[in-house]
């Protein structure tokens, strides 16, 4: 039972600033007026104590700071692209900048999903989500950061295939193809028969093409 003495919304307050992100529904247990909630978060989100993250997604700044303080910012980072709009896995340039494959880091966390192409913005970074067919969703891995966040993201082959597959209709030649600037010196024949496996499940001769135009 919570001590009455506390005002409600301190109360309400001091259990948003332990979660990594929040939603009314997470408070109902508290206050069931979402009405209530609504307005109390815009006005914590004005006074800069609650970060939003998208409509209806909080996180406390108390809750960043600590995270920043202990140098876990950027795997929470990759944990809010993650969630903000599922399901999806991180992918494209910011993995292959990652695997050394792209030298130009990436200004965007870039994501594929199922669902349609989207992107968010808020305090924390740009996040772009690229649609992409059931049948490839595919090739990624979930990997347990800092202990406490869980993380989607592409193999390297999968991250260098979506590259490839959503750019497929601007490289029309070898030339086009180099014009990438990919560091595939790192790239073993394992990342490659990996490659390959999803280059056959999308049954297109242009990507067949295109992958002969990088390895040959």
């Amino acid at each position: 039972m919570r001590n009455k003495k506390i005002p409600k919304i301190k109360y309400i307050y001091n259990l948003a600033k332990k979660l990594p992100f929040f939603g009314f529904d997470d408070l109902i247990g508290m206050e069931t007026d979402r009405i209530y909630l609504k307005i109390l978060f815009s006005r914590y989100e004005k006074s800069g104590r609650v970060v939003r993250l998208k409509k209806g997604l909080y996180v406390a700044k108390e809750y960043l700071d600590n995270l920043e303080k202990k140098g876990r910012l950027s795997a929470y980072l990759e944990l809010v692209s993650n969630i903000l709009y599922e399901p999806c896995y991180l992918s494209l340039d910011y993995i292959l900048y990652k695997h050394n494959l792209l030298t130009e880091v990436p200004v965007n966390f870039t994501l594929v999903s199922t669902r349609k192409t989207k992107s968010f913005a808020n305090v924390l970074g740009r996040f772009f989500y690229h649609k992409i067919k059931k049948g490839l969703f595919r090739g990624f891995t979930a990997a347990r950061k800092d202990g406490d966040f869980m993380i989607l993201e592409a193999t390297k082959a999968k991250a260098l295939f979506d590259f490839l597959y959503f750019r497929k209709n601007l490289l029309s030649n070898k030339e086009s193809a180099e014009e990438l600037r990919l560091n595939l010196v790192g790239f073993t024949a394992k990342d490659k028969t990996e490659l390959m496996s999803y280059v056959k499940m999308e049954k297109s001769k242009k990507m067949k093409t295109i992958i002969n135009y990088l390895f040959t």
